[in-house]
């Protein structure tokens, strides 16, 4: 007997959490199927059914799928990009690094459910958001957005929701990327919006909704924009709601 036949080819079978053969038979006498396969004949029209066996290899081991991944990745060649225009390289302290992105506390803590890992990720993005209203003195702020120029057309749109302002126009820095510019200008036209551009020093010269300041700006520009977010008023002290409770005050 060979190595390879010693090996057990259906271990993922044995660890699948799905139906055993006694509930499957349960379920299709409920729906009065005799069979899978006379489940989807009676719900899946036959000329949208694909009525042969699909052209793919016999199943891998995980072992085997992992080493074939591995060697795959291998072939990619890191190159060092150009691009800019907010593709830039960024450092990730080790700090963080070890007690958020590799720590499988945060992301294996709970069952996933929708396009989340876990509920482990939920709570350190709610830390993260809470660390941004710590060190910007902003009242909210996000966390978990597609990209940037998605994040950047969502805070547009809450910033109509939430200003007293009755303007409709939101002014836009004019050294946005030109991707979130794009993403921007499509949701602005549907929500009825007007974009005025600008360099960040004219945002004061009308009544905007909001205001979009980009940093660094599409050369890698870096401004102090302190002159353009400080508070024109003396505002009352900011009530900070920390969560968890356990987080140091």
């Amino acid at each position: 007997m060979s190595l390879s036949q010693l090996f057990n080819h259906q271990e993922f079978i044995e660890r699948h959490i799905g139906p055993c053969e006694a509930e499957k038979a349960e379920m299709l006498a409920y729906v009065g199927a005799a069979s899978l396969e006379d489940l989807v004949a009676q719900t899946v029209p036959a000329n949208i059914r694909f009525n042969r066996a699909l052209d793919i290899p016999p199943a891998q081991r995980e072992a085997d799928a992992l080493a074939d991944l591995k060697a795959v990745a291998s072939k990619n060649v890191v190159n060092k990009s150009f691009i800019g225009l907010g593709y830039y390289p960024v450092l990730t302290p080790g700090v963080i690094l070890r007690n958020v992105l590799e720590n499988p506390g945060w992301y294996t803590a709970y069952t996933p459910y929708q396009a989340e890992i876990a509920q482990g990720r939920l709570e350190a993005l709610l830390n993260f958001q809470q660390m941004i209203i710590d060190l910007t003195g902003l009242e909210v702020a996000n966390a978990s957005l597609l990209d940037e120029a998605t994040a950047a057309a969502e805070a547009m749109a809450m910033a109509r929701r939430v200003s007293k302002s009755k303007s409709n126009q939101f002014f836009v820095d004019s050294r946005v990327l030109p991707q979130t510019l794009d993403v921007m200008k499509t949701r602005a036209e549907y929500f009825g919006f007007e974009l005025v551009l600008g360099h960040p020093e004219e945002a004061g010269n009308a009544d905007y909704f909001g205001v979009l300041f980009q940093y660094p700006g599409e050369s890698g520009e870096l401004l102090d924009l302190t002159p353009y977010i400080a508070p024109r008023t003396s505002l009352p002290p900011r009530r900070v709601v920390r969560w968890p409770s356990w987080l140091p005050t």
